[in-house]
C-alpha cells in the first residue's frame, strides 16, 4: 500500500499521541525474540477510555484510507478484543457500520458455549490487532476464521515494526508482516511503521527524544527489512 501525504500526517500524529500516552518509549528493551531494542511500544497502555477512543480512531482512519475490503472485524484473544470492539464503535460512527467478533482462549461448556463470541464469523474478515513480532498470532486468526467458514482476508495493526522476524531462535530475512502478507495471503494495513518513528525522532533533533534517533537507526540498520 502506498501512503499518501494525508496517511503519512497520520501515522507522525500516530507516533505523537503513543509518546504522549507513554506507550512508545524509549531506552533499551527484551524484545520476544531476544534483541536489545532502543524503543517499546506496549498497546497495553491504551488504558484509559480516551485513550482507547483516540486509537479507534487511528485503527479507523487508516482502515478507510487503505481501501481494504471487508465485511467484518475480527479480534483475536486477549488484545485484540477491545481494539476491535473500540474500532467497530469507531466505524459505525464514521458511517461504516460492521459487524465483530472475537474467541476466548478456552471454549465455554454452557451458556451458548464455544470460543467465539459475537457477530457470526462469515465474510472476508479483517482482523484487528496491535503489532506482528512472528505471524503465529495472524496463524492462530486465519484457523479460527476458516474453521468458521469465512474468509481470512486482512490484518490491521498499530505499528509495523519492519524488522526481521524469528524462526526457532534463527533471524530471516522477511518481517512478520511480510510473511502475513506474502505468505499467508493476507493484505496488512499499519497506522505507522519504523520508517515513520524515524522520521519522528528526526524532527526532534533539538530535544531528548532527538538522541534516540541514531539509536533506532542503528536498530533498523542490523535487524531492518525493506
Amino acid at each position: 500500500m502506498v501512503a499518501t501525504s494525508g496517511q503519512d500526517q497520520l501515522a507522525q500524529d500516530f507516533v505523537q499521541f503513543s509518546v504522549d500516552a507513554g506507550v512508545l518509549r524509549f531506552g533499551q528493551f527484551k524484545t520476544k525474540a531476544g534483541r536489545m531494542s532502543p524503543y517499546f511500544f506496549n498497546a497495553g497502555l491504551f488504558d484509559d477510555g480516551a485513550k482507547l477512543g483516540r486509537l479507534a480512531q487511528f485503527y479507523a482512519q487508516r482502515i478507510l484510507a487503505s481501501k481494504i475490503e471487508f465485511d467484518m472485524i475480527f479480534g483475536p484473544a486477549y488484545k485484540g478484543i477491545p481494539l476491535a470492539t473500540a474500532v467497530a464503535i469507531e466505524l459505525a460512527r464514521l458511517g461504516r457500520n460492521v459487524p465483530y467478533a472475537y474467541n476466548r482462549k478456552e471454549a465455554k461448556d454452557h451458556g451458548e458455549g464455544g470460543t467465539l463470541v459475537g457477530a457470526p464469523v462469515k465474510g472476508k474478515v479483517l482482523v484487528v490487532d496491535d503489532v506482528m513480532s512472528a505471524g503465529t498470532a495472524a496463524r492462530e486468526s486465519i484457523a479460527i476464521i476458516q474453521a468458521a467458514g469465512a474468509v481470512p482476508h486482512a490484518v490491521a495493526i498499530a505499528l509495523d515494526r519492519q524488522e526481521k522476524a524469528t524462526e526457532n531462535g534463527v533471524d530471516v530475512n522477511h518481517s512478520a508482516v511480510q510473511y502475513v502478507r506474502d505468505q499467508l495471503g493476507l493484505e496488512v494495513c499499519a497506522i505507522a511503521r519504523l520508517a515513520d518513528l524515524l522520521q519522528y525522532l528526526g524532527k526532534h533533533s533539538g530535544d531528548s527524544l532527538g538522541a534516540y534517533h541514531e539509536q533506532v537507526l542503528a536498530y533498523r540498520e542490523r535487524y531492518g527489512v525493506e
